[in-house]
């Protein structure tokens, strides 16, 4: 069943909004609770944002669940996060589908088991043909990889002469990133109060707006995704021209 484009505020929603999902682990530690439960409820905060943004008419979500630095982190709590996409997947993916959701991901995928690889594999395919929403989950993504990564290919392929220097610009550079196809977001929100983008999306968010928010990631609610909204109607967007 297709969503009906709905608006906030009688004003059309962004096209694309993509979230930095900060917070989990103060969640939890405020609670007096192991760092799992906070990406526990956090999963649970990923379902509100989805059904969310497809019911106000949001045509892309992208998700930063894992960044390329997030190895770094104890391999307990490494294992934790990825047996937590392995249920998500398993879980979601059938109601996802059934809801319209096309799911894509984006990052490098060497690094992740098999198993887990043939589970995004499977998402994606399931899902090609959805068109409510496009939900894209960053998974072992790292922005400043993704830039050199293109300069790469396009370098490789002006070394064999089978692309000019002179066609390099930014609409064909971009054709080289892993969000190719997918329209540059909107509307950035970081929660827990951080204020960066942490190597997220960063040749993409040249023209975001950006939204702070406080909330911890596991009491994300649809109220705090229409306030970020909210905010993002309250911006003017020039481009580098002059305001109105």
């Amino acid at each position: 069943m297709e969503a009906a484009p709905s608006t906030t505020g009688g004003t059309r929603p962004p096209t694309h909004v993509a979230v930095i999902m900060d917070g989990n682990g103060r969640w939890a530690t405020a609670r007096g609770l192991p760092r799992i439960a906070g990406h526990q409820r956090g999963a649970d905060a990923v379902r509100v944002a989805v059904e969310g943004c497809r019911d106000l008419g949001i045509s892309y979500l992208t998700l930063y669940a894992f960044s390329s630095e997030n190895w770094k982190r104890p391999p307990a709590e490494v294992d934790d996060l990825m047996g937590l996409l392995r249920l998500y997947l398993r879980r979601e993916l059938a109601k996802l589908d059934s809801n319209g959701v096309r799911v894509r991901f984006i990052g490098e995928r060497e690094q992740l088991a098999p198993d887990i690889v043939s589970l995004i594999e499977h998402a994606e395919s399931t899902t090609l043909d959805n068109t409510a929403l496009t939900l894209v989950i960053a998974l072992n993504y790292g922005s400043q990889d993704e830039i050199v990564r293109a300069c790469r290919l396009i370098a490789t392929q002006v070394k064999a002469d089978e692309l000019s220097v002179d066609a390099v610009d930014k609409t064909l550079f971009a054709r080289y990133l892993e969000t190719d196809g997918i329209p540059d977001p909107d509307l950035i929100i970081r929660t827990s109060g951080e204020q960066r983008l942490s190597n997220f999306l960063l040749w993409q968010a040249a023209y975001a707006e950006l939204v702070f928010v406080d909330t911890n990631w596991p009491d994300f609610t649809q109220q705090t995704l229409e306030d970020a909204i909210n905010e993002f109607h309250r911006r003017e967007r020039r481009y580098g021209a002059v305001g109105g």
